[in-house]
């Protein structure tokens, strides 16, 4: 039998499957039998990790003996690797503390003029991005009243039109007929 890749996406999945735990079964064998310390990982084609581990051992155990048995240190690089991202997170960590320090009126006394008039920009543009985001809270929040106010008004008295009417400085709201006829009311809304 020719030993090549299964086309059928099923038939792979089932033959992994049994593979899978016929492998994990023989492996459970060896370290009973043997008394050995037997570990595999396994990752599908659906990215998902299958993992067998000796239960007298565990995972790092294991790594540690294949490194001292074979003379190779598989974590150093990736060590070093860490410490080196360490030491960036820990530079960025800094910079932001000192950034935010500055932004509560501390540490200013080691800025430049320059660095002091682009604190001063990030600081006047962070409160128009604020005062933009509260003027559209705000709207929202009066649209939304402004609609339940129309819809409880015709839910009363459906036999009259409302509308309200924006000025600019204060909201009227005109009251009438709907066939235009007499008993137009305004009423005033004072802003808060």
């Amino acid at each position: 039998m020719e030993m090549k890749r299964i086309e059928n996406a099923t038939n792979r999945q089932v033959t992994f499957s049994k593979r899978r735990n016929g492998l994990f079964k023989k492996a459970r064998e060896l370290t009973i039998l043997c008394d050995a310390k037997v570990s595999i990982l396994i990752c599908s084609s659906t990215a998902k990790a299958h993992e067998y581990i000796s239960p007298s051992t565990t995972t790092k155990q294991l790594l540690d003996l294949y490194q001292k048995t074979l003379r190779v240190d598989l974590w150093s690089s990736h060590y070093e690797k860490m410490l080196e991202n360490l030491g960036a997170v820990e530079q960025v960590n800094r910079i932001l503390k000192k950034q935010i320090r500055q932004r509560m009126g501390e540490s200013l006394n080691d800025l430049t003029l320059e660095e002091l008039t682009g604190l001063e920009q990030d600081i006047l543009d962070g409160l128009k991005i604020i005062r933009e985001c509260k003027v559209r809270g705000v709207q929202k929040e009066n649209k939304s009243l402004q609609d339940g106010f129309m819809i409880n008004a015709k839910e009363e008295d459906p036999h009259y039109e409302y509308e309200l009417v924006d000025n600019g400085e204060h909201c009227d709201s005109d009251f009438g007929f709907q066939n235009e006829g007499p008993g137009i009311f305004a009423l005033r809304l004072q802003p808060n």
